[in-house]
């Protein structure tokens, strides 16, 4: 049963600059599909359109009867004075209605009216049916898994941060129990606990789930197929991200290699055209124009985009620090709230270190506390002479955001007028977008900004707060290929597991205030957590077999014979080959049946190879023959 439809979409916010171009596909009921695709893509535009809150240019999107869906990061407006308790309890606003009708009706059964009794059993029914006796159990077990307590929920839900929201809106959302459940960038504002628990609430729900998310471990643990939004249509991967990844390069390598092979045909058939027109022969004036019409036909495969990729690496200080960073006896409160205290540590030449705990253990104030930005109660910091650092903050700030990109590296990074221009470049901010307004950037765009201004300079050690954040696939892949190519000491805070799995080799936890130093990566880290709680060769490439010149038995007249069998299969081909054009273009849409046409275009172009080889050795030979 299908539980999306979409078909032929089409959206532009700016004349010509599509951002949906007939994007077309389904879902079927409890698939868990992964929306992929660049930052601009149309990702959010297809969720806001799915649920209402925009309207396509043409097209139509049929969503499955009675089905209720949710979108997380659609945060509702509540009335004034709404604690985040009010909130989380609006998801039993129906069961409570019954709840009132049933009590109701309760009253007057006294009276004996037939139907008001069956009345009172079908709701009583619908009630127990829709978790109404369940209701305090799931919303603490709800409450438990993502990290909401008790104390949380008194608060104000209008005082809470934009991150907080969102949190609070996905705990309501999965009380709601919706059949089709939206996910735009879930783990965004959650912290690895709570970001496991929402993996494995999502591997036992019933329902229907659409994921945009760049964390690629959540992704590998949620969806089982890709949907990849590229040019304003749809391209389909039948497996989680790990598959979609290496089947995206093989497919990049394939469309070059057809790229590169069409190419050299096109050069090798012109060449034999033309030989062929200087003959000038009727017979061979309609072979050439025969291949000719095949050159046009074969000229059809697009050179396959490259991926950018940034030309940065990170600054680094010609000598590394000895003594890198001491703490001893660290401690820190706000109020009565204490983040963490008796925190001593030191930190070596060589170490990356990844610092993780729940969100608001502390993790960003003791990172401030070693670069200076704030005292800490008690206990000493003491950094090496050398100490060269470099410092990525979770928020990303501009001093003054009116500014061009291309002023902000001229006065803030010290930069003259070419050098702004390259290093500006290298981080693919090219052309005119230069001159835009640091305002006017996206979040991923201005982390993107700020390493720009942070990777020239010489350090040695290098502090990083949530680097990933807001950066789709592409630029984390770039900041990982730069820390790749860093040398010196790393102490970076991170929910990306991919992240710290690939960099750290050891691991502070901040809990309950105090810090836990792990020697070991991120593996070994969560074997210990476990052990805690339970007390080939790529093959050798075929070497393509010689063709035999066909023998010459017969003489002249069998060569030509074969020579024009040879010739009216090559034209039944160029006939089979206009056919399947017409056919591909009917099922642009239907990947499967476009494969399927692919591979017998494939084999009717290797008959039409083979032909081609033959047909020339047929008339070198028949040359030869007559002495021509």
């Amino acid at each position: 049963m299908i539980d999306i439809a979409v078909r032929d979409l089409k959206k532009e916010y700016e004349v010509g600059q599509p951002v949906l171009d007939g994007l077309t596909f389904q879902v079927d009921t409890g698939e868990r599909v992964g929306i992929l695709g660049r930052n601009g893509a149309g990702k959010t535009t297809l969720f806001r359109i799915l649920t209402g809150q925009e309207e396509a240019d043409s097209g139509e999107v049929i969503l499955s009867p009675g089905k209720r869906l949710g979108l997380i990061s659609q945060i509702p407006v509540y009335p004034a004075g709404y604690t985040v308790e009010d909130v989380l309890r609006t998801a039993f606003d129906d069961l409570k209605a019954m709840e009132a009708e049933l009590h109701q009706i309760s009253d007057q059964l006294g009276s004996g009216d037939k139907d008001l009794l069956a009345r009172y059993d079908r709701l009583q029914a619908a009630y127990e049916a829709g978790g109404g006796y369940e209701i305090e159990t799931r919303l603490e077990k709800i409450c438990a898994g993502l990290g909401i307590e008790r104390a949380f929920r008194d608060k104000n839900f209008a005082d809470l941060s934009g991150g907080e929201k969102t949190r609070i809106n996905l705990a309501r959302l999965i009380l709601v129990d919706t059949e089709i459940l939206l996910l735009d960038e879930p783990t965004n504002h959650l912290d690895l606990n709570a970001t496991v628990w929402l993996e494995d609430y999502i591997s036992h729900y019933k329902g229907t789930v659409l994921v945009i998310s760049h964390d690629r471990y959540f992704l590998d643990r949620t969806i089982s197929r890709v949907v990849e939004l590229k040019n304003g249509r749809a391209e389909f991967y039948a497996g989680n991200y790990s598959f979609y990844a290496v089947e995206k390069e093989r497919r990049y390598l394939e469309q070059l290699r057809q790229y590169k092979k069409e190419q050299a045909e096109i050069q090798r058939l012109s060449e034999t055209a033309r030989i062929m027109h200087e003959h000038n022969t009727e017979h061979l004036n309609k072979r050439a124009f025969s291949i000719e019409k095949r050159i046009a036909r074969l000229n059809q495969t697009a050179r396959p985009e490259e991926r950018k990729k940034l030309k940065a690496k990170f600054g680094q200080a010609e000598f590394h620090a000895d003594d890198l960073l001491s703490l001893r006896e660290v401690n820190k409160a706000f109020g009565s709230q204490v983040l963490f205290d008796h925190v001593t540590l030191r930190v070596e030449d060589g170490d990356r270190i990844a610092l993780l705990g729940d969100n608001g253990a502390g993790k960003s104030t003791l990172l401030k506390i070693i670069l200076g930005e704030e005292p800490q109660d008690g206990g000493t910091v003491k950094q090496g002479l050398t100490v060269k650092v470099g410092y990525l903050p979770q928020q990303i700030r501009f001093s003054h955001p009116e500014r061009s990109l291309y002023d902000t590296m001229l006065y803030e990074a010290g930069c003259n007028a070419q050098q702004a221009r390259d290093r500006l470049g290298k981080f693919l901010f090219q052309g005119e977008d230069v001159f835009k307004p640091v305002s006017v950037l996206s979040g991923g765009e201005q982390s993107r900004l700020r390493l720009c201004m942070l990777m020239d300079e010489k350090v040695n050690f290098l502090i990083l707060d949530e680097p990933t954040n807001h950066l789709d696939l592409d630029s984390r892949e770039w900041i990982e290929e730069a820390v790749e190519e860093f040398s010196g000491t790393l102490l970076f805070v991170s929910h990306d597991r991919y992240f710290i799995d690939r960099f750290a080799n050891r691991i502070w936890t901040l809990e309950g205030g105090k810090i836990q130093d792990f020697r070991g990566d991120y593996t070994a880290y969560q074997a210990y957590r476990e052990r805690q709680k339970a007390l080939t060769p790529s093959p050798k490439k075929e070497e393509k077999a010689k063709k035999e010149k066909p023998k010459r038995s017969g003489g002249t007249k069998q060569l030509k014979k074969e020579l024009a069998a040879a010739e009216k299969r090559m034209e039944k081909l160029d006939q089979l080959l206009e056919a399947l054009n017409v056919q591909k273009e009917a099922a642009a849409s239907d990947y499967q049946k476009l494969q399927e046409l692919l591979q017998q275009e494939a084999a009717y172009n290797a008959e039409y190879d083979a032909l081609m080889e033959t047909w020339e050795t047929l008339s070198e030979a028949i040359a030869a023959e007559e002495g021509t």
